[in-house]
């Protein structure tokens, strides 16, 4: 079984962009995300939802 979260690296890589830029999608609401203590962490799953345009907020 791998690993079902992501790092900002990892999840940087996955979509293709930098990692400062998915700090600021994370700070703006653009993409989501999990913060602990003072770690952003992405959910594997849900990123690729999301990538998919399948991803509906439970807010």
């Amino acid at each position: 079984m791998g690993k079902i979260t992501l790092t900002v690296n990892e999840t940087a890589e996955l979509i293709g962009v930098s990692p400062t830029t998915v700090y600021n999608m994370a700070r703006e609401g653009q993409i989501p995300h999990v913060r602990v203590r003072a770690r952003i962490i992405f959910h594997r799953d849900v990123i690729e939802c999301w990538l998919r345009g399948e991803y509906v907020k439970n807010n």
